[in-house]
């Protein structure tokens, strides 16, 4: 089951391409049919699933979220240092942009911690896409199969795949959650770019999604 469309360009940077050069440009696009997250505000908060050592400083904002609303990280880790701590940025971005979502805040700190340049302008934005529609998310989403190149030193860039089978709208109003069959895929393709700022954390600058791409549908 896959989260219903909205209003977000949706595209996919050739994977060859991007991990060859570590660089591109694009938006997000994925979170849309059946997966948002949270309006689940009097449940009791659950912490986002771990990731690999956590790179950077050690006063990182804490993602938690409401009973039920899950995002699992399969194969996440290399066993090599540097992309080890570029995985587990990766995964607080997308932590993060949930968080946003679940919490309904265009403007959070924790996104903007995260994400930079076009990365945070298209994470509003898709923010603010669910908010109008009055959606948030519940049920798990996972993100497997991650591949990753380093280029030097500060840029990356990581290729991974979502299932969304499992998530499901939930009308943050009523609290009523949209199981209904979708024709859509419920599998999506990321393509990212990151670099590592000053305090050591690896930012997502670039995101570049297409749904039901094989790279990731079985």
């Amino acid at each position: 089951m896959k989260r219903r469309p909205l209003p977000v360009a949706a595209a996919l940077m050739a994977t060859a391409a991007l991990l060859l050069t570590a660089c591109g440009s694009g938006d997000d696009s994925a979170k849309s049919n059946d997966k948002i997250a949270g309006a689940d505000v009097g449940d009791t908060a659950t912490s986002a699933s771990p990731s690999a050592g956590a790179s950077g400083p050690s006063d990182r904002p804490k993602i938690t979220f409401p009973k039920g609303v899950e995002n699992k990280f399969e194969g996440w880790t290399t066993g090599d240092p540097t992309k080890d701590a570029v995985l587990s940025d990766v995964t607080q971005t997308v932590n993060a942009v949930d968080d946003a979502i679940v919490r309904g805040d265009t403007n959070s700190e924790t996104l903007a911690y995260y994400r930079q340049g076009k990365a945070l302008v298209s994470a509003q934005k898709w923010v603010r896409a669910w908010l109008d529609e009055d959606l948030t998310w519940t049920g798990v989403t996972r993100y497997f199969n991650p591949k990753i190149k380093v280029a030097d030193s500060d840029t990356a860039a990581v290729v991974y795949c979502a299932d969304e089978s499992k998530a499901y709208n939930k009308n943050r109003k009523t609290g009523t959650v949209d199981k209904s069959p979708s024709d859509e895929s419920p599998y999506v393709t990321y393509s990212t770019q990151l670099k590592k700022n000053s305090n050591g954390v690896w930012q997502t600058t670039d995101v570049l999604s297409k749904r039901g791409d094989k790279t990731c549908a079985p």
